[in-house]
């Protein structure tokens, strides 16, 4: 579901690339750290560091044992919850930041944190808040805003996106509020307002039935006489209502109710979806530029007949020449009519003008403002001089009006062509179910009650019920009742899920049969259609690195462009005034200044920095929504830019090669006892491991005694969940090897050779003759020791995905070498490479130790994607230059990735890197266009054509060239929306270009 207002995160913060969710609420893990601080001896020192891309234990534990091994270090506690360190070391033999590259030579991201936090007090919390700016036309008012929101005190961050026309700010409540901030970017001149931020005790609400003074004040009234109501305000207008309250005593839900309740139920009240608000602001957005751009039409098309269609016309000609004063009646009629278009209709360029100079900066604006005026002013100062003298100049009003009408007419089709590329959110967010059926029961569990609520006043343990064909509100666990559940809208799998009691749900998928019974457990930004919505949000408020070359071109455009204005001015003047061209040139009535002013007017208009604005983040926009669309991800264009040159592609092999559903083969005993006895044993051993392995002999060990093909998957302590297996005692797992545990005070190992190798067991031949043939037919063996004799092998096998072998045949023919990775032995690693068709194996690698594999491929330079589960390959996926995590929607794949394949289907390593580089293929062709309209139709504006071809363009004509170039760079990035992924049948045809 959409995100609820009052918990939407927009982003997580992170380093330059990598999003680290840090998650500063857990009280409980606050105490460990604290507690940790003991009296430090003399002339050491105590820092903390924030560390990015931990996800499980195996992790924290990666760390400590890196930052532990350094000499100097006294001691190391990494708090995993927390995602910080607290290092203990003496100075005289470390530096701070000897300290950050252990963590970042482990494989993971880390950041000195300030003393003031070491010190037991936790910083400032931060906000991050979206506005939505108004009057941003070009990279350089993006400039311009960023800039002016960076200066401002308290603000951490801040990106502006023109696509989107919305920026996103990290600040300081304490230092800076929010009104603040729009208050800033509106003295900078541009339109601002509030839309979201991430604030635990603020809400937004839509309220119905306020039509007076009257109920105005009975809702204040309401709101007044709660406690725990600290602020609010009431826009009758748009019937917005903004409350702050304290969120121990209110829920959000318990607010709207006691508001409803204290109306009497004369008030309706409904959460204002962000979203929402931002899509109508963009309607609101579009509409105005229509309605601009038919009132300037309706204004011009009468110049247009009095200078094209009159003159043919002798009675209605004779009313137009007719002396009124001292100008001609249709003079008066042309000077009326585009005043009026010229200041009231096109104040909008004037003001925008007016805030970029005033910031120091130069826009599109600019150069609008600059061709026009420059236009209307000549126009009437030949009247002028004309009443005067009596000699007569042209005038060319037409053109101040025509060119501001075609300007607005390429800012309507640009609103249009942007709408567009917004497409993938608008469609997610309607995937959002907009009520919910909330089911109230007593103690005992008996329904008492069942009533609609709004689907974001959901809250974590609510009981909601879905009846068929309607949309799951919230993500959650069945608690009651059976189904079959589409879910492709989310994951892109066609065929819908069976859905029992303890199966879990996902927000905004269809309920196609039966009647389920919810409970929520997660709501708000923790939702998975939340984070992907905010993750493709977050993608397209990304700027790819190539978009710093438009942003410079933009910073030195418009002077550039200026320069050449006046040069051209000067150049054609001068050229008349010494005879260096025919007065046959020269307008009827005109003069050599009035020749010059209309090539340097054409060249102030035609010249347009939009295009290049443009290129980049609409191409982006389009391509994260195609991909999410597709079930890929993309974190943003920084990660569409590294993909489309990715040389090397590293895949785990468990879960990710193979389909990750382990199956027990082959069972043998060796020393005579019974197979059954022999199963049971190793599955006591297992029964309180979290291994897949351990899954699969729990349920091969149970089929073989019960006949029973439901697979035991977890276990407690001694396996007393389960009646049938011995008691153990000691269990402990040791990562990399097995387990090991005590049964009757005797030993018991279930793991590889290297844990036999290390306690002395003794592997016969025969053994390990039989591990061997396993091994080369791409399967696991298992040896089970007990009382140091080892006394049987299991065979697990883990089969490949059906897509596995075409796949990476596909990426050797789009020129990129697959590699795998394991911690398996190296005859089943060879062995599984074989038959999918890799060359290059690594095996026996811890999962620590696979950061370490991507590092080794990127020593030459060379872009390197890793693809695996996002959660024990964590480490490696931050560590790759592109990480791609597979068949996960997880906040830990979302942090530790940048491309999250929805599906758990391999095609789409294939996808993701086709579309990055079909996009850059567009926004290179984007730029090749811009570039190219602006270098070959300034000079052709010039007059540069003029003498040996006549050729020239009337500035109303410069100015129709300049809108549509920009609508045809947003056009062209919209093609993307045509992109098909290849296909199976197709993969094997794609070569390298």
């Amino acid at each position: 579901m959409a995100p609820a207002i009052r918990d939407l995160q927009l982003t997580s913060f992170a380093g330059d690339r990598k999003i680290a969710a840090a998650d500063d609420s857990d009280d409980l893990e606050d105490v460990r750290l604290l507690d940790s601080y003991e009296e430090i001896d003399g002339g050491m020192k105590q820092i903390q560091v924030r560390i990015t891309g931990m996800t499980c234990a195996a992790c924290s534990n990666s760390v400590e044992s890196a930052l532990k091994a350094i000499d100097g270090v006294i001691t190391a506690s990494v708090a995993l919850i927390q995602n910080r360190a607290d290092v203990v070391f003496n100075p005289a033999l470390l530096k701070d930041e000897d300290i950050k590259n252990a963590i970042e030579d482990a494989g993971f991201e880390a950041e000195i944190l300030p003393e003031s936090s070491t010190l037991g007090k936790m910083p400032h919390g931060t906000l991050v808040g979206q506005f939505s700016i108004g009057g941003m036309t070009c990279a350089a008012c993006v400039n311009s805003v960023e800039s002016i929101l960076r200066s401002l005190p308290g603000v951490k961050r801040a990106v502006v996106a023109l696509a989107t026309l919305s920026g996103e700010v990290e600040y300081d409540p304490n230092v800076i509020s929010k009104d603040d901030i729009v208050n800033a970017i509106e003295d900078s001149g541009f339109e601002a307002s509030f839309v979201e931020s991430n604030e635990q005790d603020k809400i937004i609400l839509g309220v119905v039935g306020v039509y007076s003074l009257i109920d105005t004040q009975v809702l204040e009234g309401i709101l007044s006489t709660l406690k725990g109501v600290r602020q609010f305000h009431f826009n009758q207008i748009s019937g917005e209502l903004d409350v702050l309250f304290d969120p121990e005593i209110f829920s959000p839900r318990s607010l709207v109710d006691a508001i409803q309740e204290g109306s009497n139920g004369k008030f309706k009240l409904y959460v204002r979806n962000p979203y929402t608000r931002m899509a109508s602001k963009d309607v609101e957005e579009t509409s105005t530029m229509f309605r601009l751009f038919i009132s300037s039409l309706f204004l011009s098309v009468p110049l247009f007949f009095m200078r094209v269609v009159c003159p043919h016309i002798p009675l209605v000609y004779s009313l137009l020449i007719r002396q009124c004063g001292p100008f001609l009646m249709g003079d008066w009629l042309k000077w009326a009519l585009v005043s009026v278009i010229q200041f009231v209709i096109g104040k909008r360029f004037y003001i925008a003008a007016g805030r970029a100079l005033r910031n120091g900066s130069t826009n599109m604006d600019v150069l609008v403002a600059v061709g026009t005026t420059a236009s209307y002013v000549y126009s009437v100062c030949a009247l002028l001089y004309g009443a005067l003298t009596g000699f007569w100049s042209p005038t060319y009003f037409e053109t101040s009006a025509m060119l501001i009408t075609f300007v607005l007419l390429g800012k309507y089709l640009e609103c249009l062509a942007k709408g567009k590329t917004s497409d993938a959110i608008k469609k997610l967010v309607e995937l959002a179910p907009a009520t919910a059926l909330l089911v109230v029961k007593d103690k005992g569990g008996k329904t008492i009650e069942e009533r609609e609520i709004d689907s974001l006043l959901v809250q974590p343990g609510d009981t909601l019920k879905v009846l068929p064909g309607t949309k799951i509100p919230a993500d959650g666990i069945v608690t009651w009742g059976s189904s079959y559940v589409n879910e492709s809208m989310i994951t892109g799998e066609s065929v819908p899920i069976l859905k029992e009691v303890n199966a879990s749900v996902i927000g905004g998928t269809i309920n196609q049969h039966g009647v389920l019974h919810v409970q929520a457990t997660k709501i708000g930004s923790d939702t998975v259609l939340s984070q992907i919505i905010s993750l493709v949000e977050t993608a397209q408020m990304s700027k790819a690195p190539i978009q710093k070359f438009a942003d410079y071109v933009a910073s030195i455009f418009v002077p550039t462009v200026v320069s050449l204005a006046l040069f051209t001015l000067l150049g054609w003047y001068i050229a008349g005034s010494v005879g260096a061209y025919p007065e046959e040139w020269l307008p009827e009535n005109g003069n050599h200044f009035v020749f010059a002013l209309m090539f340097s007017i054409a060249v102030v208009v035609i010249a347009c920095p939009c295009a290049l604005g443009l290129a980049t983040p609409t191409a982006v926009m389009v391509a994260t929504g195609v991909g999410a669309n597709n079930g890929v991800l993309i974190k943003g264009g920084d990660a569409l830019e590294r993909a489309q040159m990715v040389k090397y592609v590293i895949f785990d092999k468990t879960g990710t090669l193979t389909q990750g559903k382990a199956t027990v083969t082959t069972a043998k005993a060796f020393t005579g006892m019974e197979r059954g006895e022999f199963l049971k044993l190793v599955a006591s051993a297992e029964a309180s491991s979290e291994h897949p392995l351990a899954k699969a002999i729990l349920a091969y060990a149970r089929h073989f005694h019960f006949f029973d093909d439901s697979s035991a998957t977890t276990g407690t302590e001694n396996g007393s969940k389960f009646g049938w297996l011995f008691d153990v005692s000691d269990f402990s797992a040791l990562p990399g090897r097995g387990v090991q545990c005590f049964l009757d005070g005797k030993r018991v190992l279930v793991g590889n050779r290297k844990l036999m190798m290390e306690n002395g067991i003794d592997i016969s031949t025969e053994v390990e003759n039989f591990v061997v043939e396993l091994e080369e037919s791409a399967k696991t063996g298992i040896l089970v020791a007990y009382d140091d004799i080892l006394i049987g092998v299991l065979g697990v096998a883990d089969p490949l995905k059906r897509e596995a072998s075409v796949v990476i045949e596909g990426l050797q023919k789009m020129g990129v070498t697959p590699v795998m990775v394991t911690g398996d032995n190296w005859r089943t690693a060879r062995a599984v490479a074989k038959e999918v068709g890799i060359q290059d194996v690594r095996a026996e690698v811890m999962p620590a130790g696979k950061a370490d594999v991507v590092h080794s491929f990127q020593k030459d330079g060379s872009i390197v994607a890793m693809v695996g589960d996002g959660i024990n390959d964590s480490p490696a996926l931050a560590a790759a230059d592109v990480g791609m995590a597979i068949g996960a929607g997880t906040d830990i794949a979302i942090e530790a990735a940048d491309y999250v394949l929805m599906r758990n289907n391999l095609e789409d390593v294939i996808t993701a890197i086709d579309l990055s580089r079909k996009t850059f293929f567009r926004i290179r062709l984007n730029y090749v266009f811009a570039m190219a309209y602006n270098v070959v139709a300034i000079p052709v504006a010039a007059g540069v054509l003029y003498p040996s071809l006549g050729i020239r363009l009337p500035p109303w004509v410069a100015g129709a060239c300049m809108a549509l170039s920009s609508v045809s760079v947003v056009c062209s990035s919209l093609l993307l929306r045509r992109y098909r992924k290849p296909r199976l049948t197709t993969i094997l045809e794609i070569v390298v270009e």
